[in-house]
């Protein structure tokens, strides 16, 4: 079975600052995620390590749920690079892959923020469907990134209601 290479990019709206705090924010996660997958953090963590401390080394397991209640994979979340407010990458093991690497770059564009994610993985079983499923949840992931800054840009612009 031979390694998949696939990649995303997505133009934001919003600075790279706002873009890398939702990126390393349990809360972007799962936000991104959702409702196709829920992953179960270890519990109390709000982000990951966005300093670089604990490089290498598993933050704990992590329940991948389908819709949020059907377990389908097992990580041992580990970062493995950080350049604070521009890339991470997170190589984890998974009971699924073979290999799993995931890496972030945000970088300032023209007219908001350029995101990609660039995966390799090599998965255990069905690399063809393991290969579609991967490559839509992550269309998915942008899709949900685009509307949200682009909903948050909106609400931002709106002016204030003011009585009469």
């Amino acid at each position: 079975m031979s390694t998949v290479r696939v990649a995303f990019q997505s133009k934001v709206a919003t600075s790279p600052a706002e873009l890398w705090d939702w990126s390393t924010s349990v809360r972007g996660v799962d936000a991104e995620m959702g409702p196709v997958l829920k992953l179960d953090f270890p519990k109390g963590m709000t982000h990951i390590p966005r300093d670089g401390s604990g490089l290498g080394q598993p933050l704990g397991k992590c329940k991948f749920l389908l819709f949020g209640l059907v377990p389908v994979d097992l990580s041992r979340l580990t970062f493995v690079e950080v350049e604070p407010g521009r890339r991470f990458v997170e190589q984890s093991p998974l009971l699924s892959m073979k290999s799993w690497r995931h890496e972030r770059t945000i970088a300032p564009g023209p007219d908001g923020t350029e995101v990609v994610d660039s995966l390799e993985f090599t998965p255990r079983f069905a690399p063809r469907v393991v290969t579609w499923f991967i490559s839509k949840f992550f269309q998915h992931r942008h899709d949900v990134l685009r509307r949200v800054f682009r909903e948050r840009r909106s609400n931002a612009r709106r002016p204030e209601a003011r009585p009469a």
